[in-house]
């Protein structure tokens, strides 16, 4: 095979054939996904959840993770989100000519290393090659699917007043470190993304309270944009602390340069939930056992005044209208 992706590697004939069964299909080898068929043949039982997206980050390789990894957990923190056990995966690929088959290669490792630690298989896909200068190199589209347990009833519309908002770690990790790859920005410590697959994290949730009303996770507008839309839906108040709002001392300094709010910056591993009082000590304390939830916080409540709107304190006592992004400060981050 050649060393770059040619136009012939969409054309359906032999080096399409190649490119599935040699680059695309060996490292996410299973046994749905190796008989190669137009679908994919499982079974399921009791309720599911479905969820599809695309990503077109720029640079496909960042801090931290890649455009498959970025995928893969993107699509299965979807299903998480609203309180799903994920279980398999679509994945297709719209490939820029020219693009380096070593490239494509890291992409595939990256997205199977994702996908067995998220306890998901890859089991369809597609692939198109597209003319130099009408892609961004690589995108990537992901369909998922997974399992409801029954009592788990889980919806941006569902937050009630009193419900406690917990964010499960530090923010703004992830569109800093993409930034700081794509502008050549150095930081005296190394910054990362936080990309990481939270249904482990979403299960042991589950399991101190089947009564999380809402959660979501704050990808593309930060956690500001979050909490509006689930205001929004489920016509109530939200005020945070912005004391209580976990943000690391680098990512805060960054954002003081680039004139960027943290509240604002994306977020691939990170999720918030609101959570009945009476439960939220007992699901707190589940989310600080877990990896990808050991810096976990109760930020604020929910309220019935001021519906659709979020409102912060801030370090200085005063309150201040959190609003939804307006524009992109972030281009292509997810």
């Amino acid at each position: 095979m050649t060393e770059r992706i040619l136009l012939a590697h969409g054309s359906g004939g032999k080096l399409a054939h190649e490119l599935v069964e040699r680059v695309l299909v060996k490292p996410l080898s299973n046994p749905l996904l190796d008989r190669l068929d137009d679908s994919a043949v499982f079974s399921c039982s009791g309720r599911l959840a479905f969820t599809t997206d695309s990503y077109v980050v720029n640079p496909i390789f960042f801090p931290g993770g890649d455009i498959g990894k970025l995928a893969v957990c993107g699509t299965v923190n979807d299903l998480a989100m609203v309180g799903a056990t994920p279980l398999y995966l679509s994945l297709a690929f719209i490939i820029e000519e020219g693009l380096a088959l070593d490239e494509l290669e890291r992409v595939l490792i990256s997205v199977q290393a994702a996908a067995q630690e998220a306890q998901v298989q890859i089991v369809t896909g597609d692939t198109k090659v597209v003319n130099k200068g009408s892609a961004d190199r690589l995108f990537v589209n992901t369909a998922g699917v997974g399992t409801l347990s029954e009592g788990v009833d889980i919806s941006g519309s569902k937050a009630r007043p009193g419900d406690k908002v917990i964010l499960s770690g530090t923010i703004g990790e992830h569109g800093i470190a993409v930034l700081s790859q794509r502008e050549g920005l150095g930081f005296s410590t190394k910054l990362e993304s936080d990309c990481a697959p939270l249904s482990g994290l979403v299960a042991e949730m589950l399991a101190a309270s089947k009564r999380i009303h809402a959660m979501r996770d704050p990808t593309r507008g930060g956690l500001a944009t979050t909490l509006n839309e689930i205001a929004s839906q489920s016509k109530v108040g939200i005020r945070i602390e912005e004391e209580k709002v976990p943000v690391r001392d680098e990512v805060r300094g960054a954002c003081e340069m680039l004139g960027i709010d943290p509240l604002y910056v994306a977020n691939e591993g990170k999720l918030v939930a609101m959570v009945p009082p009476e439960d939220a000590n007992a699901v707190l304390q589940k989310m600080r056992q877990h990896r990808y939830g050991k810096d976990a916080a109760i930020i604020g409540e929910v309220k019935a005044d001021h519906p659709g709107r979020v409102v912060m304190k801030t370090a200085l006592g005063a309150s201040r209208i959190v609003d939804m992004l307006v524009g992109d400060p972030l281009p292509r981050i997810c």
